[in-house]
């Protein structure tokens, strides 16, 4: 059988693509570990770009996997929440920026996904839903990127309702940053701008940014950036209005 997920470094960035075009790409196990180990080990690419085969770019649970769940024991279903939650963590905490195209449907982890992404952009034609609690289960392993990404006022009602919205209600939420006719190619263009910058610097935004700390440990960020071989070089290159030395091609 094939691989679910599928990995491919193309230059700085890293291409991680969910590759169950068949069953539009819904978790099961193998999908799960599979990204969980994509998202484990980025190496030194600058930026991932992440994405779906098929129809749609990812449209939930397996049903398959679904119905072999429901024989589960309680202690079972705990190391399978466990599992599906360290996927999530690990979108989340990626150390490079996650940028994601989206087509079709993005259905329940799927959206969540998405939540977990730093940018996703979608397609006109994309469709999704927080639809959990639809079929009598809640959303909570995706529930705090979903609120971190949408806020309570939204997840109240998508959480809640379970209906589907689509990519122009997604971008006025912030569930996505853009609506693009082709996402895959709005996607790769963002991520490459992404790995244009300092490499380190943008780690350590990221860092920040999930972060927040505080004020003097911001002050001590900045001066250890600014002293660090990568901010020297930086600004050495800026104020002689030359590239700095990141901004080339991998060897």
């Amino acid at each position: 059988m094939a691989d679910a997920v599928q990995t491919a470094r193309r230059g700085h960035l890293l291409e991680v693509v969910l590759d169950r075009p068949d069953r539009r790409n819904a978790f099961d196990g193998a999908m799960i570990d599979g990204l969980a180990a994509a998202f484990a080990d980025v190496g030194d690419a600058r930026a991932v770009l992440l994405r779906g085969e098929g129809p749609s770019f990812s449209a939930g649970a397996d049903l398959d996997w679904m119905r072999a769940s429901v024989d589960l024991s309680p202690d079972e279903n705990l190391a399978e929440g466990r599992r599906l939650g360290a996927l999530f963590a690990a979108v989340d905490g990626c150390p490079i920026p996650v940028v994601a195209a989206v087509h079709g449907h993005a259905i329940g982890g799927g959206a969540g996904l998405v939540a977990c992404a730093d940018v996703a952009i979608a397609a006109p034609d994309a469709r999704f839903a927080f639809s959990e609690v639809r079929i009598g289960l809640v959303p909570a392993t995706i529930s705090p990127y979903v609120l971190a990404r949408i806020g309570a006022a939204a997840a109240r009602r998508y959480l809640l309702t379970a209906e589907l919205f689509r990519a122009e209600e997604a971008l006025r939420i912030g569930l996505v940053a853009g609506v693009a006719d082709d996402p895959r190619a709005e996607a790769a263009r963002l991520a490459e701008a992404i790995a244009m910058n300092g490499p380190d610097a943008v780690r350590a935004t990221k860092r920040l940014i999930r972060e927040r700390p505080a004020p003097d440990d911001l002050a001590r960020l900045i001066a250890e950036v600014r002293s660090s071989d990568e901010g020297q070089a930086g600004l050495r290159a800026f104020l002689a209005d030359e590239d700095p030395p990141w901004r080339s091609a991998p060897s």
